[in-house]
């Protein structure tokens, strides 16, 4: 009498529900982990080294089959669900007043550096033939809020994990540049403190490099970097928003029975909503200090994420180009930053 196989248990829903649990718990622990180096070397950002760990995991081979595999959906809710959130929350950091703070000098010479260093960077991603999505995510990086940015804008476009991997390893590579190179240059440019801190605020990428850049200027200078970085940040929502339109419109010529993305995604109406609560609404110091801790802790988890796609080999392989763009764009932006400056000082 012959026996068929017996068929293999099919996994229960609860077991299928918390596939990502191994992922999520392996980001969060980066994450601490991301804590203890920005807390042992405080001119480490922490998302900084959040992005560096999830790079480094990602280049050890024996951790590949559990990336690819038991870790995948975790990572996979951390870098995108997880960052949605953390931008919904980064909303939180900003108000109207702190902005109308700078005068309209300065606001209009920040937005410039905000669509000037977008369509620079587009376009030289397209000179060297950047493809798919990795000019416009490169440009979004870059010119807004580095990876958080390109983690947004990927909720968008939806690009392949490596195709949004080259450039959070591009813009993770040229900010933590900025941290050296920058005040280097402070006193050969006869900036003073405050201008320097605008310098940096509207010239480096990301939030914690702005502040490990800008505070070796004193108080003054952080003030000013951190208000004129977070009004480049406020930029993030119509940006993400006119790319959701372009890409509605494309998805409907292509193929007309294609899902198409919101005209403005979710989670930009809810930065959009937190940055209108933050403006008029008196909130106590403990939640918007325990927002912004949880909101740190989510990109923490989300970057690391993200790093666990970068494959050095195929960036230093193939990726000569983008390599060029991200540092052109950092030399665009940095002077666009800077003549923002003296115009503002005239």
């Amino acid at each position: 009498m012959v026996t068929s196989p017996a068929t293999p248990p099919a996994p229960s829903p609860a077991r299928s529900s918390l596939a990502w649990l191994p992922g999520v718990a392996v980001a969060a622990l980066a994450a601490a982990a991301a804590w203890g180096i920005h807390w042992l070397a405080p001119a480490v950002p922490l998302l900084t080294a959040a992005v560096v760990l999830g790079i480094v995991v990602g280049q050890i081979p024996a951790a590949r089959g559990a990336l690819g595999g038991v870790l995948a959906p975790g990572l996979a809710v951390s870098a995108k669900r997880l960052m949605r959130i953390g931008v919904v929350l980064l909303g939180l950091k900003l108000s109207l007043g702190d902005i109308a703070g700078l005068g309209w000098v300065a606001i209009l010479t920040t937005v410039g550096i905000v669509v000037f260093s977008f369509a620079g960077t587009f376009l030289i991603g397209r000179l060297f033939r950047l493809p798919e999505h990795q000019p416009l995510l490169i440009a979004t990086g870059f010119s807004i809020c580095g990876a958080s940015a390109i983690g947004a804008m990927s909720g968008v476009v939806k690009p392949k994990d490596e195709e949004a991997a080259t450039p959070v390893a591009l813009v993770t590579l040229c900010g933590t540049l900025a941290i050296f190179v920058l005040p280097l240059l402070w006193h050969p440019l006869g900036l003073s403190g405050v201008q320097f801190g605008h310098w940096v605020g509207g010239g480096v990428h990301d939030v914690g490099q702005v502040v490990a850049t800008a505070q070796i200027a004193g108080p003054a200078a952080l003030s000013v970097a951190i208000v004129v970085k977070l009004t480049r940040v406020l930029m993030l929502a119509p940006t993400v928003a006119i790319a959701a339109i372009v890409e509605r419109r494309r998805r409907v010529e292509g193929d007309p029975s294609v899902k198409r993305p919101a005209v403005v995604p979710l989670f930009v109406a809810g930065f959009i909503a937190a940055v209108l609560i933050r403006s008029f609404v008196p909130l106590p110091a403990a939640v918007t200090d325990g927002a912004d801790t949880l909101q740190t802790i989510l990109l923490a988890m989300a970057l690391f994420g993200l790093g666990t796609a970068v494959r050095l080999r195929t960036l230093l392989g193939t990726g000569w180009r983008a390599l060029a763009t991200g540092l052109l764009s950092w030399a665009l932006i940095a002077a666009l930053a800077l003549g923002a400056v003296w115009v503002s000082a005239a």
